[in-house]
């Protein structure tokens, strides 16, 4: 009898032990499939949209905003990069200059600089704004030096007087050239100022308005990812 139960009980620690085995091979195989999947999502570039508001996607969810809508382009094209939404409401270009360090400190492949709509709004000074996105494009040029810069146009409303207007919309495709980047010629072309396509406060598009902003995006993004 006793020999039966010393049988039985190295059955048993027999038994313990191939499960114990075999849950720590299916602990193994997960970690390691967790750390492939972190290697495969570490192997994609970075697309980064740093802006305002519009980038934000304000009114909207996180997945009607246009950076959102540029992923999904990227997606069903296959394209190894990864789109990082770093709008913030009520950004102006002062603001912007302040946070772009900290912004930074993830490598960014491709930076898309949307700021400047808020500046004009209030009616900061033209040179203010223009210094502010210099430095910006500085800081991204030191921090990333093989990042591609993609500036995005903008164009206000006349209340803050034809002269300023007019400046204010020179600056973009300025800069543009003087650093040598790529511009969005006007990131609202064909939304701003269509009642339809923009919210209640009729400056923020709405999901359809959103579609058109990625879509003048894209169409200057879309050569500089694919080569």
């Amino acid at each position: 009898m006793r020999s039966l139960l010393i049988v039985w009980s190295l059955l048993l620690v027999f038994l313990s032990s191939c499960g114990n085995a075999e849950k720590k091979k299916e602990e193994k195989s997960g970690e390691e499939n967790v750390i492939e999947e972190k290697a495969r999502e570490e192997d994609r570039r970075v697309i980064l949209f740093f802006g305002n508001s519009l980038t934000a996607g304000y009114g909207l969810e996180p997945d009607e905003a246009f950076p959102a809508l540029i992923q999904n382009k990227i997606d069903s094209l296959d394209l190894n990069y990864e789109v990082v939404n770093a709008g913030l409401s009520g950004e102006t270009t002062a603001s912007g200059k302040n946070r772009v360090e900290w912004v930074l400190n993830q490598e960014v492949d491709v930076f898309v600089l949307e700021l400047g709509a808020n500046d004009g709004l209030r009616g900061i000074p033209l040179e203010e704004t223009r210094r502010n996105l210099q430095e910006i494009i500085d800081t991204v040029k030191e921090k990333n030096p093989e990042a591609e810069i993609v500036l995005a146009g903008m164009q206000i409303p006349p209340n803050m007087g034809t002269e300023y207007t007019s400046e204010f919309r020179n600056i973009f495709p300025e800069l543009a050239k003087e650093n040598d980047i790529l511009l969005i010629p006007f990131l609202l072309e064909g939304v701003a100022g269509i009642p339809e396509l923009n919210q209640g406060d009729g400056i923020h598009p709405t999901v359809e308005g959103q579609k058109i902003v990625a879509g003048n995006v894209w169409e200057t993004l879309k050569p500089a990812l694919i080569r």
